[in-house]
């Protein structure tokens, strides 16, 4: 198996981050994802757990959920995270890796729908995954996939002491042999997964100064580069002061009346034939 490495770690700092995330962007994903009560869901790489609660919500009582993660620590905290919010039975969920799914021989071919969310940008093979995905479903199942297209975020007005480390935080991802733009490659994948691509699409996380979201999604964009910091300076294209200047002025921006920035995951959706 292919050794996979999360380039943002998951310390409990990496936590909150991705926590806070969520609590930005599930409600678009949930309505993205469109589930009608009753199915069978499996998530892939479901990390703290939170959107996948809200799938198992959104499928309700005869529905099931399987959340797949590969972090103990994750996995560990999306289930404390349950279990405060007092959804501790709502999904089953299990360690492993997205590479070696671990369903059991009866399980395989059943769900309705199998998805992942930002995880196949941190995978040197993801269309291994993505097989085993389509192979999850039952035949007419679905096969939903976002990701993030890192080229497609900008900031008006430019900050160019961002925009150096940004563009520094994009070599991380060549360095590693991933794709930092795969979400435009996501019905490529369904394609040779053997699935029938039926819809392409992306989901906006953009904000802008005056939106109450707008100070959470700064501090999400800066906690993406503090994270990966140690990555940041191996690529030799930014020195540890640059990337603290970087993120300082991304801050000191955020304090403009017209701040702006945009971000969108890709969306992909096929069918198992």
């Amino acid at each position: 198996m292919t050794e996979t490495r999360y380039i943002h770690g998951t310390d409990p700092e990496e936590q909150k981050r991705l926590s806070r995330l969520n609590d930005l962007i599930n409600r678009r994903s949930l309505a993205a994802l469109a589930l009608e009560g009753g199915e069978r869901v499996l998530d892939v790489g479901s990390g703290l757990g939170q959107l996948t609660r809200g799938m198992a919500l959104a499928a309700g009582p005869q529905g099931r959920v399987i959340g797949i993660e590969r972090s103990a620590e994750q996995l560990v905290r999306a289930q404390e995270l349950a279990h405060a919010a007092g959804e501790g039975t709502l999904v089953d969920f299990r360690l492993g890796d997205a590479m070696q799914i671990p369903l059991r021989d009866e399980e395989w071919g059943t769900f309705d729908v199998c998805h992942t969310r930002f995880l196949l940008e941190h995978l040197p093979d993801p269309l291994a995954v993505v097989k085993q995905m389509v192979r999850a479903v039952r035949p007419g199942g679905r096969i939903v996939l976002e990701d993030d297209d890192h080229a497609v975020f900008r900031m008006w007005p430019e900050v160019g002491d961002t925009n150096r480390v940004w563009r520094a935080y994009l070599s991380t991802y060549e360095r590693l042999r991933l794709d930092a733009n795969i979400g435009r490659r996501l019905v490529e994948f369904l394609h040779r997964a053997g699935a029938n691509p039926v819809r392409n699409d992306e989901l906006f996380f953009g904000s802008c100064a005056g939106d109450p979201d707008f100070g959470g999604f700064v501090n999400n964009v800066a906690g993406i580069l503090i994270g990966a910091r140690a990555d940041l300076l191996a690529t030799g294209q930014v020195s540890e002061t640059e990337v603290d200047r970087g993120v300082a002025a991304l801050h000191e921006w955020s304090k403009r009346p017209d701040a702006a920035f945009w971000y969108t995951a890709s969306w992909a959706e096929g069918r198992r034939p």
